[in-house]
This record gives structure tokens, sequence and C-alpha cells, in this order.
């Protein structure tokens, strides 16, 4: 086994325990900071830049006044959106520990491997019992490549499975760095019209395409899709990724996976003092959703839902 850098450190912004959907059997979830993408609907919009981010809970705070006085750049003001200017804001944190109510919470810590693996062997249990393992997220993973690599094969080491979620938005090297030691990839697929993903996205889907394909040549794959309103809940549009999927290694396509649009991440945009485009949007109706997994099955692909 390759040796393992345990000491490299890694930007993390969340840790999530007993989750049943990424990957099977009972996983913990390692969400690393970092994304190229900017999805209008992101339920993680704290998770894109590359480093540690405050947000703002207005409903907790009693203007003290507390944290003005104490940011060392001057990027906390009630002038600002959210209070915070994040363009001077460093993520130092030293706002959020003078908070007596916790009105600013601090997203994004830095933590070795040996550091990860040891928070996730407290579910060590669950994971032999149930098949479990990791599950690498973000933002999207490949960004920290290097870093997602040693814990990946830390996990590995641990004997336990792995699962990473991601875009397969990075170079071949990468993906060829990566990828070895990944056992299920769920892998995003939002469009196959490249001017559409870039205008809902912020990039065009060419390298996300082919990363997708060199993904599904290295591990067995899911084929996620996001089904978002005003952009891709046409049957034919589904239908199209459907017909991408079948040009993926069939010997490890696990199947395409319909992901309905939901609005629960709405909230952290106005903690961050942005705008959520997709405010107002409706969810897909079950009929709705159950036609396009109808036209998946069409192709001869097998759809789950959620």
């Amino acid at each position: 086994m390759d040796q393992i850098n345990y000491e490299l450190e890694g930007l993390v912004f969340d840790i999530q325990r007993f989750s049943v959907n990424d990957g099977p059997g009972i996983r913990t979830i390692v969400f690393l900071n970092g994304c190229p993408l900017r999805c209008q609907w992101c339920s993680n919009p704290e998770s894109q830049l590359p480093k540690t981010v405050v947000m703002f809970n207005a409903a907790e705070c009693i203007h003290c006044g507390r944290c003005i006085g104490t940011c060392p750049n001057g990027a906390i003001g009630k002038e600002n959106p959210a209070m915070i200017n994040h363009d001077k804001c460093t993520g130092c944190g030293e706002c959020t520990m003078v908070c007596p109510v916790g009105a600013l919470i601090l997203k994004g810590k830095r933590m070795t491997v040996a550091e990860v693996i040891e928070e996730l062997k407290k579910d060590s249990t669950n994971y032999r019992r149930s098949g479990g393992g990791l599950t690498v997220s973000g933002g999207e993973p490949l960004v920290q490549h290097e870093f997602t690599r040693e814990l990946l094969k830390a996990a590995h080491a641990q004997g336990w499975n792995t699962a990473i979620e991601t875009t397969a938005c990075a170079s071949e090297e990468v993906i060829r760095d990566v990828l070895p030691h990944v056992d299920l990839a769920l892998t995003d697929v939002k469009s196959t019209d490249s001017s559409k993903h870039e205008h809902f996205t912020g990039v065009p889907n060419t390298q996300i395409l082919k990363g997708v394909k060199l993904v599904s040549e290295i591990t067995k794959i899911m084929v996620r899709v996001p089904v978002i309103p005003g952009f891709n809940e046409k049957p034919e549009e589904i239908r199209q990724i459907a017909e991408f999927a079948k040009t993926l290694n069939r010997d490890h396509l696990m199947g395409v996976n319909l992901l309905p649009y939901h609005a629960l991440g709405e909230n952290k945009y106005k903690m961050l003092g942005r705008e959520y485009q997709m405010h107002g949007v409706s969810t897909l109706t079950g009929e709705e959703i159950d036609a396009l997994k109808a036209a998946v099955e069409e192709t001869g692909v097998t759809c789950r839902i959620g």
C-alpha cells in the first residue's frame, strides 16, 4: 500500500454522521471547502470558496457590537449585507469567539488526515456492520485533491468503504490520482447542453462530461441528476442525460439517481448576505418526477428517485 501522509491538512466545513443516502451502509460524510461551480440552487454556498467563511444568524443577534470592535480587518459592520464584508474577511474566527449568543458561525476548519480519521473511528463499528464508510463531499472535493486522496487512502487502510460526491470538474491527472482510491463515485450530471449548463452553474460542461467518462473507467459510478425546475425538468432533458449515461462503462454504471429540487439551503444565502436566485421556485410533484423516472427507464438505464 502507498504510504499515507497523515499530517496533510485540508479545509473541512462539516462532518455529517449516520448518513444512509450517500453510498452503501451507514456512512460519515466529510464536506470540503472549494468548488469551481456556482450552481444557482447550491445548498452549501458556504462551501464554494476555498477558505473559511463567517455566517451571520440575524435571528440570534443581540446587537452588542462586540464583533465589530474585535475584527482585525474591519470586515464587520451594520452597513454590510449580513454584517460581514466577505472581501475583507479572512475567516480568522475572532468575531465568533466574542459573540455571546452564537450569531456568528465559522464554517471551515483546517484538519489533518489523522484528525479526520480519528473522528471517523467513532462510527467504525457501524461501518463494519453495515458495509458503510467514508463519503467525501463538498463543495467539490477534487479541488483539494491531494487531501482527498490521502483521506481516501487512510479510510481504505482502516478497511472502510469509500465514496465521493463529485462533479468530475477536474483535470485527467487529478481524476487518475484520486479515483483509484474510491469504491463508488456519485457524479453530478446536470445537463448535456453546455451553454445552458454554463448559464446556470457558471461553467460549461465539456470538461465535466469528459471527467465523468473517465471516472466510469476507473470505478463504480452512479449518475446523479439534481432535477431543477426551469433548468432540466423536462423529460427530454432527463432522457438525454440517460443516453449519456449509456456511453459510460456499463460494467461500472450503477444507474441514474434523480434528486428532486429543494430549497433547504436558502436561509444560508441570507446568512452570507447573498441573493438566492431560485427563490420562489416550486418543487416538482410526485407525478412529474415519476414521468422523469420513466423517461430514464425507457432508455434501458436503471433509475431511482431521491
